[in-house]
């Protein structure tokens, strides 16, 4: 990203240590709901995510420990403790973590997670489908492509795909039919395809 302020929002995980206290299942799914739905107290995401408070809270710490969230300083009460995500993304360099056997599975779990965060995704749709007007039926769904490219075009596509969506989500700011959207994108190469 050349933006500095979009760069600011990305958190470029370095420690695998860090990228496996995130990948726990319910530490995802909290920083999740702290960058959705912004700033809660551990009772509130408790309730939110069917959990215990108790259970929030140490899972909370553990993900301020590691840098992914922090308390809330616009709070409403010197009592209570809301959090908020520290960084609207996570990021990691592949090589760089993947070079230890901790980095790689690591890596494995964060992406098994994002993995059931996308079925979780589909799933809520399916659930929810009819709530949803015809305009957003049809815009929502999947694809897959099979395509053959470099190493180098998989990145520029990556980097094209954020630029995009950076930019569409700059124009639909104050649109009112705006919601926010959930969007996953995966390239891994394959053998056995010829095109």
């Amino acid at each position: 990203m050349s933006d500095e302020s979009e760069e600011s929002d990305v958190y470029r995980v370095r420690d695998p240590r860090a990228l496996k206290a995130v990948a726990h299942p319910l530490r995802v799914r909290l920083l999740g709901a702290l960058r959705l739905e912004g700033p809660a107290t551990a009772t509130e995401l408790a309730a939110r995510l069917g959990e215990s408070s108790g259970s929030t809270s140490y899972h909370l710490r553990q993900l301020a420990r590691y840098g992914f969230v922090e308390e809330d300083p616009g709070r409403r009460d010197a009592r209570e403790r809301r959090w908020r995500s520290a960084h609207r993304y996570t990021a990691w360099d592949e090589l760089e973590i993947g070079g230890t056997p901790e980095g790689r599975e690591a890596a494995g779990f964060m992406r098994e997670r994002q993995f059931e965060a996308l079925a979780g995704d589909r799933a809520a749709f399916e659930r929810d489908r009819d709530s949803w007007g015809p305009e957003w039926i049809a815009a929502a769904g999947m694809s897959d492509h099979y395509a053959r490219l470099t190493p180098a075009s998989v990145t520029l596509l990556y980097e094209r795909v954020s630029a995009m969506i950076h930019e569409l989500e700059a124009a639909d700011a104050a649109d009112p039919a705006a919601e926010a959207v959930m969007l996953h994108f995966a390239a891994f190469p394959t053998r056995g395809y010829t095109g």
